[in-house]
């Protein structure tokens, strides 16, 4: 399998024309359809359907699509890397990461990297640490930040230097908004909206306060906390989630901290082993540098 072929076949998967692919690549069209007619030999799959909307993905085809691109910005990466020269400190920093609060952590360092070195870039992919952990994986991030334990045979990693704390995110006109902190009784018979991200270690330590979580009355999941909040301030129910991730002030929510406090941290990590690019490893002694 060819490059320039994945090269093509995203760009019809993408155009979902063979004639408005075949002009943004700058071929005929025969020559691009027996490229992608060699593919489908090639695989044994039909990967196109042709439909009155014009070109669609077989599911092997949305299989492909989504490993293809994940090549292409690999390839990227790897090209911009080896094109940098030695002197010149400069290229991206990819990073995965859930919502908390500690991210502000990695924007200080970018800041302060940017000090010395104003052409480093950096792009942040938002996701649970499943994701985080399989786009570390495959090479498409550098560094994750991931809560929960990891695998010292496989990645190198080590904690931020602040915890993130649970709590409940509650309209300020609720029954619960009086009260300093939350006990864990106060939200037993409440409708919850919890975080859909059950493999998260903060979630596994909730089943400590709550060892049969199948008695709460969860009445919504989220991914996002701001799409949570939402849900809260239309009076769904209370929000379980981090502190510090919705700015309450001047609106009609508050937020209460769990007592006993459940805190949580998170470690950043990557792939032992993995060749660093520089303004990765310049990136990661900020990092260290804050620990």
């Amino acid at each position: 399998m060819e490059f320039r072929v994945l090269q093509y076949f995203l760009a019809v998967a993408r155009e979902q024309s063979l004639s408005g692919a075949a002009e943004f690549l700058h071929l005929s069209q025969p020559t691009l359809s027996r490229q992608l007619k060699d593919l489908e030999d090639e695989l044994g799959k039909q990967l196109f359907l042709r439909s009155n909307k014009g070109i669609v993905l077989t599911e092997e085809g949305m299989i492909l699509r989504k490993r293809a691109e994940e090549i292409v910005q690999l390839m990227k990466k790897t090209e911009d890397e080896i094109a940098l020269s030695d002197e010149l400190i400069a290229g991206d920093v990819y990073i995965g990461a859930g919502e908390s609060d500690v991210n502000r952590l990695i924007g200080r360092a970018a800041r302060e990297l940017q000090r010395t070195c104003p052409d480093v870039r950096y792009h942040i992919s938002s996701g649970n640490a499943v994701f985080v952990l399989e786009q570390l994986d495959r090479g498409l991030i550098d560094f994750g930040l991931v809560y929960g334990s990891l695998d010292p045979s496989k990645y190198e990693f080590f904690p931020m230097p602040v915890s993130d704390k649970f709590g409940v995110l509650m309209r300020r006109d609720s029954e619960l908004a009086e009260k300093e902190f939350i006990v864990p009784e106060d939200i037993l018979d409440k409708p919850l909206i919890v975080s859909r991200q059950e493999e998260l270690e903060g979630w596994r330590m909730m089943r400590q306060i709550y060892p049969d979580v199948s008695k709460l009355n969860i009445v919504a999941t989220y991914t996002l906390i701001f799409n949570g909040s939402l849900l809260v301030d239309e009076g769904l129910g209370y929000a379980v989630c981090f502190d510090k991730l919705i700015n309450t002030k001047g609106t009609n929510l508050c937020f209460r901290c769990l007592c006993p406090s459940l805190e949580i941290t998170a470690n950043v990590v990557w792939k032992k082993y993995q060749l660093l690019s520089k303004p990765a490893q310049k990136f990661l002694e900020k990092l260290r540098e804050m620990h």
